[in-house]
């Protein structure tokens, strides 16, 4: 067996204009201090990383990776979420996504796209200069407001968006692939890819490309009412990063998966700091190991309650406490008797 590294920490919620949040040698400085081993990088946000500079320069990645290990740190993946969002946007969206996207293609769909689609190619080019293993992303979504059957879904029409959304992946994966880098999808309810049956439909149509992954976060599982450590035991082979983010979900009377428009604080189904949810993570740390995933466990802090510095605090400590250091020995080894070809075949009756 294999040992999961950590702990590590998305900076997207942490990143703000004020100090020790608002460039990349203090923000580490932060982390590092209460105790993670492992940065995952927002690659949209100037205020810490250059993408443009880190696909073009090694120089720059090396000041990257100079400015992490100077606090002990590691880079753990890059993150193009909001990009990877707008690679395949339903029209019905464009107003609400617009700010994901660079100012100059704002109000502007198609060159919107296109410039998505760049920022993922850019994206694998960085990740190969800093000899990174896996991406974090989102899938986009031209299906998602039929999620629901009604009003009834035309024949076909799911097939046509998987086609098309394949077809904008696939040279994509083939630009990670070149860098030596798994995409791994986060599954995730706004995103055609939101579990494994649609993980499953997408990869069929990229023809199984080998870059073609998954980002494991149970915390989107819990609040489809999806059994989150089963999914573990089918789909461990395409797991290859893992967002540590608690949730509960607690339906009502009057309330359910869908949450009745009402804010996180009072939807049934919301995300919780580490520990103070409902997910399984002995569990879960259990099956990952037993299944030889050896990426990092990355802390993805959202909560509506707690104050994020508390969170990550006591994340980093929740994360080191779930890690497990596989053994290497079988604990009845004691009682072994010792591998003897004759005596197995005596003791099975044979000659």
């Amino acid at each position: 067996m294999k040992q999961i590294k950590g702990p590590g920490i998305f900076l997207a919620q942490f990143a703000s204009d004020e100090a020790p949040f608002n460039d990349l040698n203090s923000i580490c400085e932060w982390a590092s201090s209460i105790g993670f081993k492992g940065i995952q990088m927002p690659s949209w946000d100037k205020r810490l990383f250059n993408l443009e500079l880190a696909a073009e320069s090694d120089d720059y990645c090396q000041e990257v990776t100079g400015t992490l290990a100077s606090h002990g740190l590691e880079l753990t993946e890059l993150s193009t979420h909001l990009q990877g969002q707008l690679v395949a946007s339903h029209p019905a969206y464009d107003t609400m996504f617009d700010g994901f996207a660079d100012e100059s293609v704002r109000n502007n769909p198609a060159a919107r796209t296109e410039w998505a689609i760049n920022q993922m190619h850019l994206a694998a080019k960085a990740s190969g200069r800093f000899g990174l293993k896996s991406h974090a992303s989102f899938s986009g979504a031209l299906l998602w407001q039929t999620f629901y059957p009604w009003p009834q879904r035309p024949a076909g029409l799911v097939e046509a968006g998987f086609k098309e959304l394949a077809k904008r992946w696939k040279p994509i994966l083939n630009s990670f692939d070149e860098a030596g880098c798994d995409v791994c999808y986060e599954l995730h309810p706004g995103e055609d890819l939101h579990d494994g049956i649609t993980f499953e439909m997408f990869l069929k149509e990229v023809d199984n490309h080998p870059r073609a992954n998954i980002l494991y976060d149970p915390s989107h599982f819990i609040l489809q009412q999806l059994d989150y450590l089963a999914f573990i035991d089918i789909y461990h082979e395409r797991i290859k990063a893992f967002h540590v983010k608690d949730a509960e979900f607690r339906p009502s009377g009057k309330m359910g998966v869908y949450g009745g428009y009402q804010p996180w604080i009072n939807r049934p189904g919301r995300f919780r700091s580490l520990g103070d949810g409902q997910i399984d993570f002995k569990g879960i740390f259990s099956k990952m190991t037993a299944n030889d995933f050896d990426g990092w466990a990355v802390m993805e802090w959202e909560c509506c309650m707690k104050h994020p510095e508390d969170g990550a605090r006591e994340g980093a400590k929740f994360i080191s406490d779930h890690l497990i250091r596989p053994t290497d020995k079988a604990f009845d080894d004691f009682a072994g008797s010792g591998a003897d070809d004759e005596l197995n075949r005596s003791i099975l009756g044979l000659k």
